[in-house]
């Protein structure tokens, strides 16, 4: 049985990661006017349950500053490429979320802008983010939640080594998935 120190079972430290595409870090007070920007789109809105919409401002910093929970993070994936084509100036293009659900269990969820879909980078992001959790979680399961009528997202866990559990989420209409481990 692994032996976690309190801190080590938290989401309070997880490190800023750097992909070929992509820097992805925690969100910051700061990020509050792009995250409202990328975020109040009604395919996403409509989409992630949570979301309220119009997504706000005040929803945005409600959003950073219930993410940096020890129990829930929300992080933002931010745009390197050179003559890329950036969804508001600081050049973030899609949040990706990692919560703890009990001792048992990694949720993740994400969402990207428009202009940013279709490119890979949701695979980018959260490809990234799912290695670092397997490493720091090794005992935990990663779990996702999903419409099965969002093919897109669908393949993209399906892609990532994620399975259907035959289970139904927690969020209505969605089906729980969780990874699969060699």
């Amino acid at each position: 049985m692994f032996n976690l120190s309190p801190m080590r079972d938290s989401l309070a430290d997880l490190p800023r990661l750097e992909t070929a595409r992509l820097s992805i870090g925690c969100l910051r007070p700061e990020d509050a006017d792009a995250l409202r920007r990328l975020t109040d789109d009604p395919a996403i809105t409509s989409a992630v349950d949570f979301l309220p919409q119009p997504f706000t401002l005040a929803d945005a910093q409600d959003l950073i500053h219930g993410g940096n929970r020890d129990s829930d993070r929300f992080l933002g994936a931010w745009s390197r490429e050179e003559g890329g084509t950036p969804v508001d100036g600081q050049g973030l293009v899609g949040v990706i979320g990692a919560h703890l659900r009990g001792p048992g269990a990694v949720e993740i969820g994400y969402w990207m802008a428009g202009a940013a879909r279709g490119r890979g980078l949701a695979y980018e992001a959260v490809s990234a983010l799912v290695g670092l959790l397997v490493g720091r979680f090794p005992t935990r399961t990663l779990v996702a939640e999903c419409r099965p009528a969002n093919t897109a997202s669908w393949g993209l866990l399906r892609k990532l080594g994620f399975q259907d559990t035959g289970e139904e989420g927690h969020r209505p209409g969605r089906r729980l998935l969780h990874l699969a481990r060699p």
